[in-house]
This record gives C-alpha cells, structure tokens and sequence, in this order.
C-alpha cells in the first residue's frame, strides 16, 4: 500500500516558462484536475485547470495560483486521502525527499485498491457511535461488537472535540439488536447506522463509506 506502488508517469511536469496553452490541452487530454509546476529541476506546486481559462501567455503569468502539495513516494495510500479531499483533486503529484517530481497517483486508482478490503467490499451495517472523549476505546468498541458474534471490519474517528468522539465502524450483519442493545448498555449513543444485508447494495455502500473516509 506505498504510494511508489500506484505511481504513473506519462503525465508531464511544467515549467514556468511553458505556455498555459500547451498546459490546457495536455490537462484536457489527460481529464486531471491540476497541472503540476516544477522550478529549478523541483517540484514547484499545482495549477487548477480553471485558472488555464483566465488568461493566455506563460504559466509564470499564473505563478500565484499556484498550491503546494504532493506526496512522497514511500507514505502509504491512507495519506493521500486527505490531499484528494483538501485540495478537491484527482490527481496528485508524487516526489522524493529532494522534491524531484517522480510521477503521480490518481484518485480512481487509490479508490479502486482500498475497495478490494472488507472494510469496504463486503455488505453489511454502518454504525456511528458517539462517546465520551475521556472513554474513547477502539478496543472495547471492537470487543462489543465481537462478543455479540457479528465481524468488525474496521473504523474510524470521524469526529473529535475535547467532550465527545463519534465513531464509524463497519461490521458484519449478525446480531444488530443485540449489538445496538449492548451499546446502550455500555453508555454508548449510536448517532447514525445504516444496515444493508442485499447485494446489489455493495457498490452504494462501498462508496458511501470511502466518502466518510474524505470526510475526516
């Protein structure tokens, strides 16, 4: 799951002194969000491909739209979540640890791998859970659900303050009711679940929960 794993390289880097023109019509062909910029032989930053609608000339001319982030070829795919959310991306540009631009990873790829794993690939119910921050287990949430004999495929923090933490798990269809009642039990407000037990839902629910995971 490294991110040196997943890199294309037929997508070019820019030069500053490279027409917004030719940036365009490479973009279009390719359907890429940004343009990638490099300066003095580094990785330079990123141009929407909007603004390659402002103006003709240079890319120097768009110097100031340009945004900084890229991933290193050796950070896991989980990192890249974020940029694609933070930066309303599809592509991102991968370096090395001397910024030397190496390629890039798109979202389709990154998406297409993570939903082979049960988190996402396997029918089933969706549980927020909120609890207190000070309470806050992974394990002990695990262990409900597991003692109840239903499968825990995985979760995360979707919300963080200083009093509360909601949960979002995925589990196994087995035993809702008595999963949703041992949670009360144990002071445990579920604050959203979604179950599906039927096939044709798996590509909703897949998707549904990788966009929880954009979210964070």
């Amino acid at each position: 799951m490294f991110i040196k794993d997943y890199i294309s390289k037929d997508f070019p880097c820019f030069s500053l002194t490279d027409s917004i023109e030719a940036a365009r019509e490479i973009l279009e062909d390719f359907g890429y969000s940004h343009v990638f910029i490099k300066k003095s032989h580094h990785f330079y930053g990123a141009i929407a491909i909007d603004f390659l609608y402002e103006e003709e000339g240079t890319l120097k001319d768009l110097e100031h739209q340009i945004e900084r982030f890229a991933i290193l070829e050796d950070n896991n795919i989980m990192d890249s979540i974020r940029l694609f959310h933070t930066f309303d991306t599809n592509v991102i540009p991968v370096i090395n640890k001397n910024e030397k631009y190496l390629g890039y990873i798109i979202c389709d790829d990154i998406f297409q791998d993570l939903s082979k794993y049960p988190l996402f690939s396997e029918t089933g119910a969706i549980l927020t859970i909120e609890t207190p921050a000070r309470k806050y287990s992974m394990t002990e949430i695990a262990n409900i659900v597991e003692s109840n004999n239903s499968k825990f495929y995985g979760g995360f923090i979707s919300f963080m303050s200083d009093e509360v933490i909601h949960v979002t798990i995925k589990i196994s269809n087995e035993n809702l009711t008595s999963i949703d009642a041992t949670f009360d039990r144990y002071d445990y407000k579920i604050v959203e679940k979604y179950y599906s037990d039927e096939k044709s839902d798996l590509y909703k629910d897949r998707f549904g929960f990788f966009q929880k995971f954009l979210e964070i």
